[in-house]
């Protein structure tokens, strides 16, 4: 998957590597990048200790929001595939003390096995 699948909403794998100065300020001490996917400007971190969600606004993508959800918070996911009307694969995550997950959209569900592999990776300790 590369540039094309990023901006046709599809997830991509991105390596951790080229995150690291993005994500070293924000990170604990003992904390790592362990896989990352880029959905158009979006990105979806996965560390040893948290899922960080990064939503990148705006026309230039300057104003960001970081959404940091500790593995331990989350109570339940659920993957919905993509069918032949219906396009769009979803992920859905729900944290302790909110009543609405957190809703996470792809337009192909290439990359979603992977991600939702990786929920269930940290959260099933």
């Amino acid at each position: 998957m590369g540039f094309l699948d990023g901006i046709m909403g599809n997830a991509a794998a991105i390596s951790t590597d080229s995150l690291q100065k993005e994500f070293g300020p924000i990170m604990v001490e003992g904390e790592s990048l362990e896989s990352a996917f880029k959905v158009v400007r979006d990105l979806i971190v996965f560390t040893n200790k948290r899922l960080i969600l990064v939503d990148k606004q705006g026309l230039t993508g300057s104003k960001v929001s970081f959404q940091s959800v500790p593995y331990r918070s989350i109570v339940r996911f659920a993957k919905e595939s993509a069918g032949m009307f219906d396009l769009d694969a979803e992920i859905k995550i729900w944290v302790s003390g909110s009543h609405e997950p957190i809703n996470l959209e792809f337009k192909k569900d290439r990359s979603i096995n992977e991600i939702y592999q990786l929920l269930g990776k940290y959260t099933l300790k």
